[in-house]
């Protein structure tokens, strides 16, 4: 009888489990394939070498990247495209410090720091990019 309650009650917690513990997928930006490595040892690319230092660059993702130097162990990569739009003209964020700020008329502004929006409405943080670092390059992808 104890087998018996023991794998009805596994077999509960199993059917339990659900896939909502996923990350839900942003519908508003598209979904795209970029891989990009950037040489710490370029001049182009000093900044990067210190901590609380940033690079922006508008070549990759959808309106650009963020790339943050927490503290020289830790990088950070967030899309520049205001999460909680469609992308369009005044979607692309703008980067002044820390902050990401969106020129439509929500005034949403985003951290670069955790991706979390700071001021405005919405329900999506910013879109994180994969980054790791092997030596002096960075690598970018998602």
């Amino acid at each position: 009888m104890k087998r018996i309650f023991l794998l009805l009650a596994l077999f509960i917690i199993i059917l339990g489990c659900s896939s909502d513990d996923e990350i839900r997928r942003n519908p508003y930006l598209p979904k795209m394939s970029f891989s990009v490595q950037f040489d710490l040892n370029l001049p182009e690319y000093n900044q990067l070498n210190f901590a609380g230092n940033k690079f922006i660059t508008r070549n990759y993702g959808i309106n650009g990247i963020v790339i943050y130097n927490l503290n020289n162990d830790q990088y950070l990569a967030y899309e520049l495209t205001d999460p909680n739009h469609v992308p369009q003209a005044c979607s692309a964020l703008t980067v002044n410090g820390i902050s990401a700020s969106c020129g439509c008329d929500d005034g949403n502004v985003y951290s670069i720091i955790t991706g979390e929006q700071t001021e405005g409405t919405g329900e999506y943080a910013l879109q994180v990019y994969r980054i790791e670092r092997r030596g002096s390059t960075l690598q970018i992808s998602n």
